[in-house]
């Protein structure tokens, strides 16, 4: 639970419901993971969420613009204002923010990319993590690796229960949408055996991309 403590700071409304937080959580980090390799618009951010990021598909401007204002406050990131090249009706060009990582912003990302509780195994957070491994050292890419094994390992018992359960009700429909839901944990298990794998066995100080496993659809 030390990520969920520690993405809370980027929250100032502690009020607001744990499904929220969690969300906006996640959002800072990847957000902060993208600022530390250049300057962004707000759009840019917004696209590359969408783009890279498959939670955030569906994000929108209702729920990126606060979490930013939130990181302003917090001083993790700073905001220039810069000329766009599209010119409006008018011929004057539009003023576009630009969004940087602070020194506070990169030394709280340094701390959550060293970061490997259990909250980085998460559903909600574990594509955010991953997508910042090249980034993070190997022992703890391969903490959070094994943490996310554990944790569909014990995933695959509950659904192999339920699907039992299912098929001993006669429940076909039912049985085969945990079929579904089975296939696709063991799936991902697999995948992560692969990149387990490639981790432990890549020489020790080196920088070893886990990617190189390959896609886990």
């Amino acid at each position: 639970m030390v990520n969920v403590d520690l993405f809370a700071r980027f929250v100032r409304d502690r009020s607001a419901q744990g499904e929220v937080v969690a969300k906006t959580d996640v959002l800072s980090l990847a957000i902060l993971g993208m600022l530390a390799e250049q300057p962004l618009h707000g759009y840019q951010i917004r696209k590359r969420l969408g783009g890279e990021l498959g939670p955030f598909r569906a994000l929108s401007y209702g729920s990126l613009y606060p979490c930013l204002k939130r990181m302003l406050g917090a001083g993790l990131i700073a905001a220039d204002e810069s000329e766009a090249d599209a010119v409006r009706a008018g011929g004057s060009k539009r003023s576009r923010i630009a969004y940087r990582l602070t020194e506070a912003g990169q030394a709280r990302l340094a701390d959550e990319l060293a970061s490997s509780g259990a909250s980085s195994w998460d559903d909600e957070t574990f594509d955010v993590r991953f997508s910042l491994f090249g980034k993070t050292d190997s022992a703890t890419r391969l903490r959070i690796l094994e943490g996310r094994r554990t944790r569909l390992a014990e995933r695959l018992e509950e659904v192999a229960e339920g699907l039992a359960r299912m098929r001993d009700r006669h429940d076909a429909y039912t049985a085969e949408l945990q079929r579904h839901g089975l296939e696709r944990v063991e799936r991902e298990v697999e995948w992560l055996d692969k990149l387990i794998e490639n981790e432990r066995s890549a020489p020790r100080g080196t920088d070893h991309h886990t990617a190189s496993a390959g896609d886990n659809n």
